[in-house]
């Protein structure tokens, strides 16, 4: 925490110049993000290989899925009830520029592209990360399917996932020098921009997101563990929240929410197969930006944001863009297309709802992985609560 706001603090005061400041960030990023495919890999594999209770599993799952429907209506609803208080898009005025062209996949072949790939080593991009998942999961389940045969390998998954722990734990060593040097580059080298752009959108998306942060998760954490639980979340989850706030990837942020899970008492089993998971289909940030950037574009194209149909439409829009957001930087680009297919506005539309997204990915990015943490606690409180009956 003190090596953020230092950080923040020097970008301030040297301005542009923190750029040179950048290469610590990016060692710090590089490590992470070398280490999150093989640490996806063995946590959810290794789960599945190790769990000895498959109903146990299955509770998990369908809680997970729940859970993570439920928070992403609520975030949803609530900017919802902002855009139709707090206009984001009055007064806002824009050159309109066609944006970069793009393939022209049907969207079947979007979906195949998303969950499969065509070779082994695509796996190892985090990139497809939604592949790596499910070829993880599957090998989890091919493990137990193998019986007696299979004991050596889920041995070596739940080896490799106690490694891939350990290794997490030297990286994190570096991040208050990785974070304070990334947070002075972004202080320094974009603060003005920031300060001067779409500022109407910006100021309500930050004081909401802010509120979503503190007063809902504290609701959700008092869900997960009673008083306890708030008193847990808060003092575990800053490591976790200011990486993903500070690099805008929910992936660079799991190996500290996993930790701060673990820390927590989040079981095994449910953190290390809600929180991989989470940080690819789980995004109550991205939901709350997805309704603000609707919103926007329904007002500069002077449609009516009103009625059950059109409203009940934007949260589902809102989830859908959640759930194919992977959790990479600049990842919200896929969601932000879709949305401009879905409601059919012109082309320039894309460029508008890009840079909303830009300016609020940091605080969005920070919700969408804290939140999975969050959600991990009220799996497990559930996951109780089941078991009593």
């Amino acid at each position: 925490m003190s090596a953020v706001a230092g950080g923040a603090l020097l970008g301030h005061i040297i301005g542009s110049k923190a750029a040179v400041l950048k290469p610590l960030g990016d060692v710090f990023l590089n490590l992470l993000f070398t280490a999150v495919v093989p640490l996806v890999f063995f946590s959810l594999s290794s789960a599945i290989a190790a769990s000895s209770n498959l109903k146990r599993l299955g509770r998990i799952a369908g809680l997970m899925l729940v859970v993570f429907l439920l928070t992403g209506v609520i975030s949803s609803c609530l900017m919802l009830l902002a855009v139709k208080v707090f206009d984001p898009a009055k007064g806002l005025t824009l050159k309109l520029a066609e944006p970069a062209a793009t393939e022209g996949d049907g969207f079947a072949n979007k979906i195949v592209n998303t969950v499969t790939v065509s070779d082994f080593a695509g796996l190892l991009n985090r990139r497809n990360m939604l592949a790596m998942i499910v070829f993880s999961i599957l090998t989890g389940f091919a493990s137990q399917a193998a019986g007696d045969k299979g004991r050596t390998f889920r041995e070596f998954l739940v080896s490799g996932s106690e490694v891939m722990g350990q290794l997490i734990k030297l990286i994190m060593l570096y991040a208050p020098i990785g974070l304070g040097a990334y947070f002075a580059y972004l202080v320094g080298t974009f603060g003005p921009q920031i300060i001067g752009s779409y500022v109407r959108a910006v100021a309500l998306y930050y004081p909401l997101a802010i509120l979503y942060f503190v007063f809902g998760f504290s609701i959700y954490a008092f869900i997960g563990g009673g008083n306890k639980g708030v008193k847990d979340f808060w003092t575990f989850i800053p490591p976790a929240a200011l990486t993903a706030f500070g690099t805008g990837s929910s992936l660079a942020a799991l190996p500290a929410n996993l930790e701060s899970a673990r820390r927590i008492g989040v079981p095994e089993d449910v953190r290390e197969i809600v929180l991989p998971l989470g940080a690819t289909i789980h995004m109550d940030g991205s939901c709350l930006a997805a309704v603000m950037k609707i919103a926007v574009l329904f007002s500069l194209y002077g449609r009516d944001f009103s009625g059950i149909e059109t409203l009940a439409g934007a949260v589902g829009v809102a989830i859908l863009c959640g759930v194919v957001m992977s959790g990479i930087p600049g990842g919200g680009f896929l969601g932000e297309t879709l949305i401009v297919s879905l409601y059919g506005f012109g082309p320039e539309a894309l460029p508008i709802i890009s840079m909303i997204g830009t300016l609020v990915d940091a605080p969005a990015t920070m919700i969408n992985s804290s939140g999975d943490t969050v959600a991990a606690m009220m799996v497990n409180r559930l996951l109780i609560a089941n078991g009593k009956k």
